[in-house]
């Protein structure tokens, strides 16, 4: 079993759609063939994703998104992923999308990364790339509920 937790640390500025953010997490794991694990998504603003940076990557550098692997080697896959409300919206602007589907983008880029896919070369980038809007487009609903 998949065990999908999300933590709000945005407030009424954001709305989660847990059902679509566990439709995400499941549909992509089961692709990758994981059928158990945990994975807590903590939504959140920029200076917490920073703390976070300059602790753990000795980078003081705003980001959109930070995926831990949590498991021990063999375990089932556990994680905590961190996504910035606040570069949602800048990238929403910046790549001229809806912030709903940059988040859910996001969402998706972090399960990727918890499977072990990188996107630290042109190559690697592509190929996340090109799973995210695979996903994107397979899975429906919105990460973002309107108010």
């Amino acid at each position: 079993m998949i065990n999908i937790h999300a933590v709000n640390e945005v407030n009424d500025r954001l709305q989660i759609d847990f059902a679509v953010l566990e439709d995400c997490c499941r549909a992509i794991l089961r692709d990758h063939d994981h059928h158990r694990g945990e994975i807590t998504f903590i939504f959140t603003t920029d200076e917490p994703l920073n703390k976070l940076k300059i602790r753990y990557f000795d980078q003081d550098v705003l980001t959109d998104v930070i995926a831990f692997n949590l498991e021990e080697a063999g375990q089932p896959l556990e994680g905590e992923i961190y996504i910035s409300w606040d570069r949602t919206l800048e990238n929403a602007e910046l790549f001229q999308e809806r912030p709903a589907r940059e988040l859910k983008r996001l969402a998706i880029h972090a399960i990727l990364h918890l499977l072990g896919f990188d996107d630290g070369t042109d190559r690697e980038k592509a190929e996340m790339r090109k799973l995210e809007n695979h996903y994107l487009e397979k899975i429906p609903g919105s990460l973002v509920r309107q108010k």
